[in-house]
């Protein structure tokens, strides 16, 4: 007999609550496989779904599958198993289409979609992955929603996801995002496949991914998804050692997110109680130093306060380093106090400590973070 899962104490994760969400959607939703067009009555209820809730303050990040699926008709691409080459060619293609419906979708409720391509390393490789966090912070800040699918056009069978349900957990853990909400064909977590076996019960909330719950993920299912419940348990996996709930509810019908909101069925994965802490104790103890960023006593006040590292507060830059590259802070005797991932490499660093922040653009001729480490990537010894 299948054992039940501990209880829960306390209250559940609720989109209502929720300050940064991703939405993950797969083909399946959003394509319509007879027309082998975006399926445009779905998704302009999700565009009013997702206008209600940045109108209640929550930012918004798409995670969108469809590119290829939306070409393979007009490509001629039709039979179930295509060549890379093949996906890449309708890859190049469809992005065009999916961000035109997203687009067309959004701007009736006067949002603007920006749209992004990713791949592993963009989410992986420290320099890439400061980058994309810095784009799409920005995209936020400016009020877009971002609408972001996996660069199929130019990856690789060896360095892909292949599916977007990890790379929605990757954008989740990269963008701080306290709720994941995977739409899909089901409404949650089963002890097993509720097709095959009628004794099959749903698992409303799962505390903690433990080797017997993640032993209930089963093969991907046939058609235009590539995922399963199998990626989405690895998706859970990701997105709530990040801090991170997540949820998966069931998508086909309209504006799944006004419902998951209102009390539909699904699976919440609710976040590691350590998680939003997993990331500083990798950078505390995790990687060797590149540099040293000696600091005068009111930016050691205003770290000790909580605050990120501004250059103004940076008397001194040792060592050579790049962006991303962990440094050192210490006091001015080199008392070591603090460190982080520097966003800034050690020659701008050089050029910019002492000064203002509205200074940077004027000394490095382009315009980039206002803090030489920001909080989220800073950790302070106490």
């Amino acid at each position: 007999m299948t054992a039940s899962p501990p209880p829960v104490h306390g209250p559940l994760p609720s989109l209502a609550d929720a300050r940064r969400l991703v939405v993950k959607i797969g083909s399946a939703l959003v394509v319509d496989p007879e027309q082998a067009a975006p399926r445009a009555a779905w998704l302009a209820s999700v565009a009013h779904d997702i206008a209600a809730l940045r109108q209640a303050g929550t930012e918004i990040i798409v995670v969108s599958s469809g590119a290829i699926a939306l070409a393979r008709h007009s490509l001629g691409l039709t039979r179930r198993a295509l060549r890379l080459e093949e996906k890449q060619a309708a890859a190049s293609v469809g992005q065009i289409r999916l961000a035109q419906a997203w687009t067309s979708a959004l701007s009736a409720h006067t949002l603007v979609a920006a749209q992004l391509l990713l791949t592993p390393g963009d989410t992986e490789d420290r320099r890439r992955y400061l980058n994309a966090r810095a784009t799409l912070d920005t995209l936020l800040g400016l009020g877009c929603v971002p609408v972001i699918n996996e660069n199929d056009a130019i990856a690789t069978t060896e360095i892909r996801y292949g599916d977007n349900d990890r790379l929605a957990a990757r954008v989740a853990e990269m963008t701080g995002a306290d709720q994941l909400v995977l739409l899909s064909d089901i409404d949650g977590l089963y002890t097993a496949d509720p097709r095959t076996d009628p004794t099959a019960r749903h698992l409303p909330v799962i505390p903690a991914l433990t080797p017997e719950i993640e032993a209930m993920g089963g093969a991907p299912p046939p058609g235009y998804s590539s995922g399963g419940m199998r990626t989405k348990l690895m998706a859970a996996r990701i997105a709530t050692q990040s801090g991170c709930a997540m949820a998966i509810t069931i998508g086909k019908d309209p504006n799944p997110l006004t419902r998951l909101r209102d009390g539909a069925r699904c699976s919440w994965f609710l976040p590691a109680p350590d998680g939003r802490s997993a990331r500083k104790r990798w950078i505390a103890g995790g990687l060797a130093p590149a540099g040293r960023l000696a600091i005068d006593a009111g930016a050691m006040r205003a770290l000790a306060a909580g605050s990120s590292l501004l250059p103004a507060g940076v008397r001194a830059v040792h060592g050579d380093f790049e962006r991303g590259d962990l440094v050192l802070v210490t006091d001015l005797d080199g008392n070591e106090i603090a460190r982080g991932l520097s966003a800034y490499a050690a020659a701008d660093a050089r050029l910019i400590a002492g000064h203002r922040s509205d200074d940077i653009e004027p000394l490095l001729g382009w315009r980039g973070r206002d803090e030489i480490i920001h909080r989220d990537d800073l950790v302070v010894h106490p």
